[in-house]
């Protein structure tokens, strides 16, 4: 059982989870982002991988991603700026990445070194469902990495149960079909979205992304799900003002008391 399942088992509801860009807003922030977020009181971090062309990310993320990459970071570099962080934090740590990177460094060695860091899973938007399960499920497997998959209000009803079959984790439910951070949460069509996954039987955790960035809008997803992610709300607030651990335990006490 890796850091996800067991944070999954001890903690049914209100679980926050954070994600952050690599590299950003400065080249070496990576490893303290992480270290001060476990410390702020945060349940499980994604740490997203730069790409140039992050297809499911709304413009404060692109922008992010942009300046990392102008930073200097690279896939490499990401493992060489964690290779010890399994000393300084013990919270579950998700990879968040899109494919093209990650298969030019190399699926298994990927999985291999995530694993020899001490990441838990991994989150890539466009690997398809049957592509991971044909090909790469018994690497994801070998490593204990847990391929998190995403719905949407949109995914049909079979095909939900077929991701929840080959979930071993938790299944990452897309609030709306749009970019992360261009649109607020919209409880009517999360409401729907909640009767369908009823309908569905799934018997997969379920942790909701996009549109969450403030307290209230937490509150309101976890009403639908075992946890709520915010990603462009956080960038936002790290790249204001000079100290950054501060601006890390300020944001996260905003979010949960």
């Amino acid at each position: 059982m890796n850091k996800i399942n067991q944070l999954l088992e001890n903690k049914k509801q209100d679980i926050l989870s954070v994600y952050f860009t690599a590299g950003y807003p400065n080249l070496n922030d990576t490893e303290k982002i992480i270290i001060e977020l476990e410390s702020a009181g945060v349940d499980l971090i994604e740490i997203g991988i730069p790409f140039s062309d992050p297809l499911a990310d709304g413009p404060v993320i692109q922008k992010s991603s942009e300046k990392a990459l102008n930073n200097g970071i690279s896939l490499e570099l990401i493992f060489e700026q964690l290779k010890n962080i399994r000393q300084k934090v013990n919270i579950p740590l998700i990879f968040m990445g899109y494919l093209n990177p990650i298969m030019q460094y190399g699926i298994e060695n990927f999985c291999k070194k995530a694993a020899e860091i001490g990441i838990d899973g991994t989150i890539i938007p466009d690997l398809p469902l049957d592509i991971y399960q044909k090909e790469y499920r018994a690497i994801f497997e070998q490593y204990n990495l847990s391929n998190i998959l995403l719905i949407t209000p949109q995914t049909a009803l079979e095909r939900l149960k077929i991701i929840d079959e080959a979930t071993d984790s938790f299944i990452y439910m897309v609030s709306s079909a749009s970019t992360t951070g261009t649109k607020g949460l919209d409880t009517n069509i999360l409401s729907k979205f909640s009767d369908k996954i009823t309908k569905a039987n799934l018997k997969s955790p379920k942790i909701i992304g996009f549109g969450i960035s403030d307290k209230q809008s937490f509150e309101n997803a976890c009403r639908y799900a075992n946890g709520a992610i915010i990603g462009t709300a956080f960038i936002k607030a790290i790249s204001e003002g000079s100290d950054l651990g501060e601006n890390i335990h300020r944001f996260v006490r905003s979010i949960s008391r």
